[in-house]
């Protein structure tokens, strides 16, 4: 009796082709930049609670939330699409997803640009257009004005390019009122002052890596004083700035909440400087990491104390 021969199954084909997919999947996710995405939405649901004096409608907060998350996504691919070549130079940038040519520059150009479009059609339908419209602003100053124009020519590129990472807050509060006011602007201040410092404590530990690139962040171009002391500047003017939002719109547990996050982002400022008066490398990781607590908590205090008020 003569048998049928089975045909092979094509499994281990299946198998690779998922990998595959999935490895593609993730490098597109990457050119997002997510723990920076994280930070941002971190700014913009405070606002939003503080705008509402409450919590905002659900379906406010979801379509803001996920368009801000399509924007900043947006904004970060394109600029992983136009720092490809100084990303391959760089080891803090080097496993990016262009760098390790795990995604095209066409494929990055053209996810970057779909995801700009979808935030802002999904911010105006689902919020109002005056969001709609500050997120388009918020996508073009950091792709056009910090990433195309002042990234690679001055020392003050984070300041007025870090303006970009400001937007969410004027975007929350615009989704849940449809105007703007004084409180989110003061917000929107402390996020401005705290940019510098923040990312100079990075560029700090990464100062080889920006010099090799040729980008002059103020750390490859300026002595260890004087970058710490403008650090210290920035940082008095964070706290000062988030100290305004007190008798403006907020009450007695968001000042002392704000006091204590500025006293530890201050001590940890002059520690630095310290250091470099005394021409010691300092801790500007340790900065760097504070930074990002005190922001949150910032952000914190503004949701705690307009629900307890």
């Amino acid at each position: 009796m003569t048998q049928t021969p089975v045909a092979p199954t094509r499994s281990g084909d299946t198998g690779v082709a998922t990998r595959s997919a999935m490895t593609s999947v993730r490098a597109y996710v990457a050119l997002t930049k997510p723990r920076i995405i994280e930070l941002l939405l971190v700014t913009t649901l405070p606002a939003m609670v503080l705008a509402a004096d409450g919590l905002p409608r659900w379906q406010t907060v979801l379509v803001t939330l996920i368009g801000g998350t399509l924007a900043a996504g947006s904004a970060n691919a394109l600029n992983c699409y136009l720092d490809r070549d100084i990303d391959a130079l760089m080891r803090r940038t080097g496993h990016r997803p262009l760098a390790t040519h795990d995604v095209s520059p066409g494929g990055a150009l053209v996810f970057g640009s779909l995801l700009g479009v979808f935030a802002v059609a999904l911010m105006g339908v689902g919020a109002n257009w005056l969001a709609a419209g500050l997120t388009a602003l918020a996508i073009a100053f950091y792709v056009f004005v910090y990433t195309m124009l002042l990234k690679r020519r001055t020392p003050q590129n984070i300041v007025w390019g870090g303006a970009a990472g400001c937007m969410p807050v004027l975007i929350g509060w615009a989704a849940v009122t449809g105007s703007l006011a004084w409180a989110p602007v003061i917000l929107f201040g402390v996020v401005f002052f705290w940019t510098p410092p923040h990312f100079w404590a990075l560029a700090i530990r990464y100062k080889e890596d920006y010099a090799r690139a040729g980008v002059p962040m103020l750390p490859v171009v300026a002595s260890p004083l004087e970058v710490a002391r403008q650090i210290v500047g920035y940082s008095w003017l964070t706290v000062a700035t988030s100290l305004a939002l007190w008798p403006l719109a907020t009450g007695w547990v968001y000042g002392v909440l704000a006091l204590g996050a500025g006293a530890a982002l201050l001590v940890e400022a002059h520690r630095l400087h310290a250091a470099a008066r005394r021409g010691e490398a300092g801790r500007p990781m340790r900065l760097f990491h504070l930074s990002n607590s005190y922001l949150a908590f910032v952000f914190l205090a503004v949701a705690v104390d307009t629900f307890l008020r």
